[in-house]
């Protein structure tokens, strides 16, 4: 998880010609061995870490738009005065280095503390924020609103045992058995402490109470708030037929560690769906030795949202690995043994795990009167229907473009916790940045930008079977989204015009 090339590039602290700084990209270079970029912002120089907070990406790599860098494989921001975290998936912030100019020469030196943020100035500011959901977009609104200076009480209740997760990487390396569980947290459990974020695990709320102000918990605690976040996410469709002790669903670490268990000593495990997280999961888990059987209803898996081309590639690749997929099936039943498919075939495997799908968790909004279809429906400020209270992440409906949309994916649900917080603090927040999410499929990293469903034309520019290509998915002939492997500085590009950046 990260990338250990060793920092390349001139070294800054023997110094570089001012005249070799561009003034509107970034120069990467380094100093000891560590990645700096070196950038001219608002007239002045500004040296700051060149790898990634996330995950280590070479942010050499991404680009500049205006005064942040972007990451060139998860997208996250940093504003280059500062090394400041501005969007998710990135939380810390980059080391910064004092730079000294002498003789057209400029030098970088000492690393330097970033001044902390301002505390935000508001005229009516909540003293109380509760946050129902451990989730990404939980988590990144508690975090925004502590590093936004917010003074007053929050409390994240969350139904999981687990403090907040890296979700994408449960379907990933950690199903792989590459990823330590020290990996898996967020941050570590005493960090919420330190943040002044009471961290409620195992908490289930059974109502909201939107007159009152009010959350009540199956305990029977009450937590009283000013502005309150539902951010309840999602949870996995379950089957009909499908109740035996060894069919797993994958949404929490609870979930994985369970799945894991059941499959030492395993040799076969059938995966019902063909979506993005079961796709992961195959990989996964064939790298552990494990025959692996794909069922799915469509001919060919993923093509409705990547076109055929791109999807054909990913499902060769897929087989290469021995996976085996049996298409234009459904399932008709298990029996903790044998799986029924509908072409009349079975298999006897030693698990299942379901990947057919999510549905909001709206039940909590729903009962308390909130408006509710196809999710929590929220304004372009991230407010439903009740005043106080916001929606964010899987479970949240919003406006976009002529209509409404519900998206599924992490970053999403990460930055759309951050704009609550920004609005929760008085900032006026329209919430339209284009979804973006990754995929680590055989031996490629595809990335994807943008609303891309119904779509009516596609450009395919390159060869998916060579690791390098990029597509423009067009719906009217107005680009809506696109998708890359190998071209991550374009499909940055792509984001920043599908977000209307200049």
């Amino acid at each position: 998880m990260g990338d250990h090339t060793p920092a390349s590039g001139p070294d800054f602290g023997r110094g570089i010609a001012i005249s070799a700084i561009p003034d509107d990209g970034v120069l990467a270079g380094q100093v000891d061995g560590q990645r700096v970029l070196l950038a001219r912002v608002g007239g002045a120089l500004h040296a700051v870490s060149g790898s990634c907070s996330h995950y280590g990406a070479p942010l050499g790599e991404g680009l500049r738009v205006g005064d942040e860098i972007r990451c060139p494989w998860h997208h996250a921001c940093f504003d280059l005065r500062n090394g400041r975290a501005v969007h998710a998936p990135a939380f810390a912030p980059l080391a910064c280095w004092q730079v000294e100019v002498r003789d057209g020469m400029a030098y970088v030196r000492a690393a330097s503390s970033p001044a902390p943020e301002a505390a935000t100035a508001v005229e009516v500011a909540p003293r109380k924020v509760v946050i129902v959901g451990g989730g990404a977009a939980g988590y990144a609104c508690a975090r925004r609103l502590r590093e936004r200076g917010f003074g007053g009480s929050i409390a994240l209740l969350s139904e999981d045992r687990a403090p907040p997760v890296d979700r994408p990487n449960l379907s990933k390396d950690y199903l792989a058995g590459n990823a330590p569980a020290d990996w898996i947290p967020l941050q570590a459990p005493e960090e919420y402490a330190a943040q002044g974020i009471a961290l409620h695990l195992g908490c289930t709320v059974a109502a909201l109470d939107p007159g009152a102000r009010q959350v009540r918990c199956a305990d029977g605690a009450v937590f009283d708030y000013d502005a309150l976040l539902l951010a309840t996410g999602a949870e996995p469709v379950r089957l009909p037929g499908f109740d035996a002790p060894n069919v797993f669903t994958l949404r929490s670490l609870a979930d994985a560690d369970a799945l894991l268990a059941a499959l030492d000593g395993a040799r076969t495990l059938a995966i019902v769906g063909a979506g993005f997280i079961g796709l992961e999961a195959t990989g996964a888990l064939r790298s552990r030795g494990l025959e692996v059987h794909v069922v799915a209803p469509e001919a060919l898996p993923l093509a409705g949202l990547l076109g055929d081309a791109l999807a054909a590639n990913l499902l060769a690749r897929q087989c290469a690995q021995g996976i085996v997929f049996h298409l234009g099936c459904k399932t008709e039943g298990f029996d903790g043994r044998t799986l029924r498919l509908s072409d009349g075939s079975t298999l006897a495997v030693d698990a299942v795990l379901l990947g057919v799908g999510v549905k909001p968790r709206t039940a909590l909004a729903q009962a308390a009167g909130l408006a509710v279809e196809d999710g929590i429906r929220v304004d372009a400020g991230l407010r439903t229907s009740a005043p106080g209270v916001y929606a964010a992440g899987d479970a949240a409906c919003y406006p976009h473009a002529d209509g409404w949309a519900r998206v599924e994916h992490w970053v999403h649900a990460q930055r759309q916790g951050q704009a609550v917080a920004d609005a929760m603090l008085g900032d006026e927040v329209a919430y339209a940045v284009p979804p973006f999410f990754w995929t680590h499929q055989a031996d490629i990293e595809l990335r994807y930008v943008g609303h891309g469903r119904g779509w009516d034309n596609l450009e395919l520019d390159g060869d998916p079977a060579a690791g390098d290509c990029l597509v423009r998915y067009y719906r009217g002939g107005q680009l809506v989204a696109a998708a890359a492997i190998g071209r991550d500085r374009a499909l940055l590009e792509l984001e920043a015009t599908l977000a209307g950046a200049r």
